[in-house]
């Protein structure tokens, strides 16, 4: 039986997957609609700093939302106080898409704790704290996982589907739609982002590039990848079927120095990809003649991905199978680091993801010990002088104290033996 029909006995027995959301805004109004259409399957809560969002969301698809902590079919609730979802009766599955790591931190945890299946479209919590929830999920017999639609359950999808094939999956990675600029700003990008109903800090991370960091490193940490350089290559391509080329090794005549690599093109977007190889030589013949290059590199391109749209095949996997989409391994391979946008002076405060303070970068986990995690670097106060376009280090920073993701990430560190 697929996925559809097991949904559509769950709508006839009247027994639906019920997600519950947490921030309702470009994401999470489309998961709302797209929920509505299909069986087995309902949006009882939202959570957001500004509940007329949510409101609206409901409205648009023809229901009005309650505000008594008790939602019910056709009758969401919604709350300011993302807490509710993870104690309330009518809720089987929280999603986070805030897209701030303190917040998503503790939701996860919250969720977790009470029993409830964890879909993180937050990948900036996810690729801070991922490998300790992942731990915590499995603990308490509930899924915690990334989300489908979103660029890296996008990719592990294709990573999946290939090693079930027999291929060995050789490089992995997207593509970026945004022109790559380091010293973007909210202020700098208003204009486009109000062009584009975006919030400008949003806009930023993606056009400094530490969504593309982000949703790299989350890819690493499932599948044991490492950038093959800090930040990545970040070549230019609009031909997918060139992938395969560009992406072997130096001595083959493409850009690698070693395989097992993560990176992403500046053309390609919205697309995803895999690099494989194939042993048998008939293999290698079938997929030339499939178009999937001429080998030994084969390149597997996905052109879509439906972000937050996609979000409920990951609710559904995680309830009716009990698997996640795309998990951290226990041992993270990666790590993205905070970089200074700008000039920093000593007793700054360091802003959001997003920020004119700093940018981001994918480094290998053990390349970036001693440096600071993206996660935990809003609040920081800076020691020292900082130059633009230098890592910033752990003993940089005076870490903000009595964050839940700083208390989680310790935890992990200690989990994993790392010393602190």
């Amino acid at each position: 039986m697929g996925l559809r029909e097991k949904l559509e006995v769950l709508e006839r027995e009247g027994t639906p997957i019920r997600i519950g959301l947490v921030g309702a805004g470009q994401m999470g109004r489309g998961l709302i609609a797209q929920i509505a259409g299909i069986p087995g399957m309902e949006v009882t809560a939202v959570a957001d700093i500004a509940p007329e969002r949510a409101m609206s969301a409901f409205r648009e698809i023809g229901q009005e939302p309650v505000t008594d902590r008790e939602g019910r079919p056709g009758r969401p609730n919604v709350t300011e106080d993302a807490g509710d979802l993870s104690h309330s009766d009518t809720v089987d599955v929280v999603v986070e898409a805030t897209g701030v790591p303190e917040i998503g931190a503790r939701v996860a945890f919250d969720a977790i704790h009470n029993g409830k299946h964890v879909v993180m479209l937050n990948v900036e919590a996810d690729v801070t704290i991922g490998p300790i929830l992942t731990r915590m999920g499995r603990s308490a017999g509930v899924v915690y996982t990334g989300s489908a639609g979103d660029e890296p359950g996008a990719i592990m999808e294709l990573y999946d589907f290939a090693r079930s094939l027999g291929f060995e999956v050789v490089a992995a990675g997207k593509g970026k739609n945004n022109p790559l600029d380091f010293t973007a700003t909210p202020d700098s990008l208003a204009d486009e982002a109000a062009t584009k109903h975006m919030n400008p800090k949003m806009l930023a991370s993606f056009v400094d590039g530490t969504k593309t960091m982000v949703e790299m490193a989350a890819v690493a940490n499932a599948t044991g990848m490492t950038p093959d350089t800090p930040g990545m290559h970040g070549p230019e391509e609009t031909v997918p079927n060139r992938l395969a080329d560009l992406f072997s090794l130096e001595k083959e005549g493409g850009i690698l120095s070693s395989y097992d690599s993560v990176d992403y093109v500046r053309g390609i977007a919205p697309g995803v990809f895999v690099i494989v190889q194939a042993a048998a030589e008939p293999v290698r013949e079938t997929l030339e003649y499939l178009g999937q290059g001429a080998g030994p590199n084969h390149v597997l391109y996905r052109p879509y991905h439906l972000t937050s749209l996609e979000t409920p095949i990951s609710a559904a996997r995680a309830v009716l199978y009990g698997e996640p989409t795309i998990a951290s391994r226990d041992n993270p391979s990666a790590e993205v680091v905070a970089v200074a946008k700008r000039d920093l002076e000593p007793g700054e405060t360091l802003g959001s993801i997003g920020s004119a303070d700093y940018y981001t970068s994918i480094y290998g986990v053990d390349e970036a010990r001693d440096m600071l995690p993206m996660g935990l670097a809003e609040g920081g106060r800076t020691k020292r002088a900082i130059a633009q376009g230098d890592v910033i280090c752990r003993t940089d920073v005076e870490q903000a104290s009595g964050t839940f993701v700083g208390d989680l990430r310790r935890l992990q560190e200690t989990a994993l033996g790392w010393k602190s």
